[in-house]
């Protein structure tokens, strides 16, 4: 199949192009690298362009079989204080790409959503039917548009798979592709820097949480895994599959006091922190129920959090001879350290 994947200059996109390609599919990235890396695309078509520019997209829908939507505005914290950026950039610019879609002759669509639309469990591990109640404006951006493509299907026959992530993490298995945000906000990174002495002593927010050891715990899920997912639920389409809104997780959580030793065992390095009181909002403990994508898809983790954590640290050790090589685009990155 063709597939037209925004977004995909990404750390989540960036892996999934390559699943793709690896089952076969031919690629086309649409991303206009206000938050991807160019280098991210290599070996792949690039068409720089934003999602909300409908004659160019008509030239590339033309081509395509199949939609997959990563582009997004992805800062939880950032769409708290500035939720105007969020409404434009993930319903307004994303109400435009469907307007084309549905335009076209495509009719499958894999969308990149998040446990975000969830808010506040009542019950755990988090199933599909948990009620949707997010907390903050890029929650309810993501829930917004799994409606609008809810409501697609019935007046266009536009079929699609909802993929709500957990928390990614991990690298690319190849080594070439993996996680580069401006400013860094996931765990994991952040704490191998501060191992590694490139960052600022880890923030842990909160020490006596009603967990066993009084830190968050939350459901880390490898990057590759997610992309494996994205390419299953493709196929799942083409088979005719009906619309679904799908957990991806696996099942487990691990906290952040697990994390960190995790990576000091890694990286024989300390990892630095220091405590903070826990964040409005932040729930102690989330994990997915995934089943529904096992059901569905056939999909299942193939990597353990240990294997994440290595996986990140090799990543993170060649960050900076990647970036340094690195056409990038609109976005600048230094190349002597990880401090993006």
């Amino acid at each position: 199949m063709n597939v037209l994947v925004t977004g995909g200059s990404g750390y989540v996109g960036s892996s999934t192009v390559r699943g793709l390609a690896a089952g076969g599919h031919n690629v086309t990235i649409y991303d206009n690298l206000s938050t991807g890396c160019r280098k991210l695309s290599a070996g792949f078509e690039l068409v720089e362009g934003d999602v909300a520019d409908k004659d160019k997209l008509d030239k590339y829908l033309k081509g395509a079989d199949a939609v997959m939507h990563f582009a997004a505005s992805a800062y939880v914290g950032e769409s708290v204080v500035n939720p105007r950026k969020y409404f434009k950039n993930n319903v307004e610019s994303a109400l435009a790409l469907i307007d084309a879609v549905v335009a076209s002759h495509v009719r499958l669509f894999v969308f990149s959503s998040s446990c975000a639309v969830y808010g506040v469990p009542g019950d755990l591990p988090i199933a599909e039917t948990h009620p949707k109640e997010p907390i903050n404006p890029y929650g309810a951006t993501k829930l917004f548009f799994e409606q609008v493509l809810s409501a697609f299907a019935v007046s266009h026959g536009l079929r699609s798979v909802c993929l709500r992530y957990f928390n990614a993490a991990g690298s690319h298995p190849s080594g070439e592709v993996g996680e580069i945000h401006t400013p860094e906000t996931h765990l994991i990174p952040l704490a191998i820097r501060a191992a590694f002495g490139t960052a600022a002593p880890l923030t842990v927010y909160g020490s006596n949480l009603d967990t066993p050891d009084g830190t968050c715990i939350r459901d880390y899920i490898h990057v590759a895994d997610l992309a494996s997912a994205h390419v299953q639920a493709l196929e799942y389409l083409k088979a005719g599959g009906p619309s679904a809104a799908l957990n991806l997780g696996t099942g487990k959580g691990t906290s952040v006091a697990e994390i960190m030793q995790l990576i000091e065992a890694t990286t024989n390095h300390k990892v630095p922190c220091r405590f903070a009181p826990p964040r409005h909002g932040d729930p102690p403990v989330l994990f997915a129920d995934a089943r529904k994508a096992r059901e569905l898809l056939g999909w299942s983790p193939q990597y353990d959090i240990r294997q994440i954590i290595a996986s990140a640290v090799n990543w993170e050790e060649q960050l900076p001879g990647f970036l340094a090589n690195s056409a990038t685009g609109s976005r600048s990155f230094p190349a002597n350290g990880w401090t993006l």
